[in-house]
């Protein structure tokens, strides 16, 4: 069960259901975010449409998280091995100190 909240994205309002206290934060955080970069954007670049801006916003952070997600996966692929390495040192403690 979540809260009906509402946003609005270059002037569009937005009805959106929030989670949790929590997620109603980031969700009014990302709008800003959104609207402050969106209106930035804007004014460097007056002869672009509104869709253009929001695809060019769009694909600069689908890139960021695509990133991110690499990024993770590497991180969780190192520990992995870490993890199978003290496996490998713990065994040799255990069967030596018998």
């Amino acid at each position: 069960m979540g809260q009906n909240i509402t946003v609005k994205i270059a002037e569009q309002t937005i009805p959106l259901v929030s989670k949790s206290p929590e997620h109603e934060e980031l969700i009014r955080v990302a709008a800003k975010e959104l609207n402050d970069k969106l209106t930035a954007m804007i004014d460097d670049n007056p002869d672009k449409s509104i869709v253009e801006i929001l695809s060019i916003i769009a694909l600069n952070r689908s890139i960021v998280v695509a990133g991110l997600k690499k990024q993770h996966q590497m991180i969780a692929n190192a520990e992995e091995s870490l993890l199978k390495e003290l496996d490998g040192y713990l065994e040799n403690i255990d069967k030596n100190s018998r």
